[in-house]
């Protein structure tokens, strides 16, 4: 079942919290303040007060909290995995996935469960509307309409690390400045941020709203001294779905069964009957032509700000791919809603040869646009300027989490929202930061990338981003991080503690009955004839466990030959099956972190040459080492964008060449004896 049912009636909701920002809110001192009420700022918002601090939210209209600025879905492969790992720490935009979703499907299942890739479109309205109902429903959470101005700064505490102290912020309309001992800075693309369509440029982070005002920029450039840079993103027009020939198009059917993204969920609030399609189309050569005559006229695709690699302008697509044929989404914006977002046509050009430029898709020739595309650029943090907690390292009591961070994507915003809420909770209640390590979560990769690397363009995740993927698995995010989340973390409620502790100890208990459960070869065979005649056995005795590595063999079919040992843990009957294939893999895995561990004083050859090392590492990792140079395992361990599974490389290296060179020497040693 939905872990919570949503307000029908959502005008009766305390929207009149927007006007309390006279003087007996500002007079006020929260514990944190968290600026922007995108997908960031509400997950850090919502995190911090669960975590018990005291918090305000800032946002510069209440009624776009929640709003889903470009693409109308959530998750997918590599962010799929984020939203898994938001829930399992109780996190909201899993829960309003659940109710918003119109679409959902799982991308990569040909594959491993490893890197499926969880996915749903949205109803931009219902996905809102979840979000709104929570905040404002959120103990110790106030939400408040405003811009702010700047940061209040003082001088450092001297007993901690940094230049500086953030204080409060001060707002625009010039009322009294209000305290906090955190501040949480969300702002996305409106941090200094201008939009452009054609050679029109106007101030602007999204499109419909008021712009942010420079001062805060300016505190971060000059008052702070923070390195910051310009990236810019884009959207494609929306277009009404009557006008499309949707009988030119590929129809894309969703799951018949969907996969909720919360761990608390059974079922998603949109029945299996009730979802709609998605339609695949494709560009033409008159696309192309289209973009080429255009580009004099297109401001936006000729900055030198990056965009994003990943997800590109189609007027990008063209100038790398020439001649190519690219694929166009068209995705629905809800149940209710009459609009196509077309996924692949992000533009920037004119209006009007914009339209032009869709009619050359047979499918859209007739298409009308509601809302034109555009393009963004906007201010943000070298993110190597902040620790793992996503405190900036020179100014306590600051947080930064989303596209100030360089990244792109309603997910990996939430991730970061979410860390940086806990952790300007415990830094404003006296309690110590905490970190996320890249072998616990992909929220630790995307953090420790982040704050390790830095980033050249829009980060984005990926399931190949991660070094121990095979073990940070979409099912199993609950049992890593929800334990984790309640006894230290302090963000997770009791009631999914105890879901997940429940969930934990019947897949060990299950683990332990398919250990149990032993036959031989012969025996098996007997049992199950008609899957396993193909089947070569390696060994005379096998375990349910070990037969389930077999890709013919499933929990439930074991389960009808030992109802007794196994029928109990049914309910987990996917995940056990998943469970058993990886945890080989996993255990060497866990085997391997902790060599590395037991080795962390084992010398490094002070001469070696990381440049031609004959080992797997990337170019990256290579010039870091090369630079600088570590004496020992450790040493190495801690320089910043060091992966855990180049650390690893270099180990097995080392100790192979020791061991070489051990033999050379007893076998010179002996030729020498008289």
């Amino acid at each position: 079942m939905l872990a919570r049912k949503l307000p029908l009636i959502l005008h009766n909701l305390p929207w009149s919290v927007s006007s309390r920002a006279g003087s007996d809110l500002a007079r006020r001192h929260y514990d944190v303040i968290v600026v922007g009420g995108g997908h960031a700022g509400t997950e850090a918002a919502a995190a911090a007060a669960r975590v018990g601090a005291e918090t305000l939210l800032i946002t510069q209209k209440i009624a776009t909290i929640g709003a889903l600025s470009c693409n109308p879905s959530l998750g997918g492969v590599g962010k799929g995995h984020l939203v898994r790992e938001l829930d399992a720490l109780d996190g909201l935009c899993g829960r309003a996935g659940d109710w918003a979703g119109v679409h959902f499907s799982i991308l990569n299942r040909s594959k491993g469960p490893a890197v499926w890739g969880p996915r749903a479109q949205l109803d931009r309205e219902r996905y809102r509307q979840f979000i709104q109902s929570e905040l404002l429903s959120t103990p110790r959470l106030t939400v408040l309409e405003g811009s702010v101005e700047e940061l209040l700064v003082s001088q450092s505490n001297p007993n901690e690390p940094g230049h500086h102290r953030v204080t409060g912020i001060c707002l625009v309309n010039g009322s009294q400045p209000i305290l906090s001992s955190s501040v949480v800075l969300t702002t996305g693309t409106f941090l200094s941020g201008s939009l452009f369509m054609g050679q029109t440029t106007t101030p602007g982070g999204r499109i419909g709203d008021a712009p942010s005002c420079s001062g805060l920029s300016h505190t971060l450039r000059e008052t702070l001294g923070l390195r910051v840079g310009r990236l810019k993103t884009g959207t494609p027009p929306r277009i009404v779905k009557e006008s499309v020939e949707l009988s030119l198009v590929q129809i894309q059917t969703p799951d018949k069964e969907p996969t909720p993204f919360s761990f608390l969920n059974t079922h998603t609030h949109c029945k299996p009957e009730e979802q709609l399609p998605c339609y695949l189309t494709h560009t033409t050569p008159g696309v192309e032509r289209v973009v080429r005559e255009s580009l004099h006229l297109n401001c936006h695709i000729q900055q030198d700000s990056k965009g994003p690699r990943y997800c590109p302008s189609i007027e990008s697509r063209v100038l790398r791919f020439p001649g190519r044929q690219h694929q166009v989404w068209l995705e629905p914006e809800g149940l209710t809603s009459d609009l196509l977002y077309p996924q692949g046509l992000t533009m920037t050009m004119p209006p009007d040869l914009q339209l032009r430029l869709l009619r050359e898709i047979p499918a859209l020739h007739r298409a009308e646009i509601r809302t034109p595309g555009y393009g963004v650029h906007y201010d943000f943090v070298c993110p190597t300027q902040l620790n793992p907690s996503l405190q900036v390292k020179s100014t306590q009591g600051l947080f930064l989490a989303g596209q100030i961070n360089g990244t792109t994507g309603y997910e990996e915003a939430a991730a970061q929202g979410l860390w940086a809420g806990v952790n300007a909770a415990r830094a404003a209640l006296s309690l110590p930061l905490l970190a996320l390590c890249r072998t616990q979560s992909y929220i630790g990769v995307l953090i420790d990338d982040l704050v390790g690397r830095g980033v050249t363009e829009p980060y984005r995740m990926f399931t190949s981003r991660a070094e121990f993927r095979t073990s940070l698995r979409p099912d199993n995010a609950d049992i890593r991080l929800t334990p984790r989340g309640f006894e230290e973390v302090g963000c997770v409620s009791l009631r999914r503690y105890k879901e997940a502790v429940r969930v934990r100890d019947s897949l060990q208990e299950g683990l332990a009955a398919l250990k149990s459960v032993t036959l031989s070869s012969t025996r098996w065979r007997e049992k199950l004839v008609e899957r396993l005649q193909v089947i070569n056995f390696c060994s005379f005795s096998i375990s349910g466990l070990d037969l389930l590595q077999y890709k013919d063999v499933s929990f439930e079919m074991l389960a009808a030959i030992f109802p007794e040992h196994l029928s109990p843990y049914l309910e987990f009957s996917q995940r056990l099956n998943i469970e058993a294939v990886y945890r080989p893999h996993c255990e060497k895995q866990s085997r391997e972190i902790e060599r590395v561990q037991e080795e962390e004083s084992l010398s490094l050859p002070p001469d070696m040459d990381y440049l031609s090392l004959p080992t797997s590492l990337s170019s990256e990792v290579r010039e870091l080492l090369d630079r600088v140079r570590p004496n020992t395992l450790g040493a190495a361990t801690r320089i910043p964008g060091m992966t855990p599974a180049a650390i690893v490389h270099l180990l097995h290296y080392v100790l192979r060449t020791a061991q070489r060179n051990q033999h050379t020497g007893q076998r010179v040693k002996a030729a020498c004896k008289p």
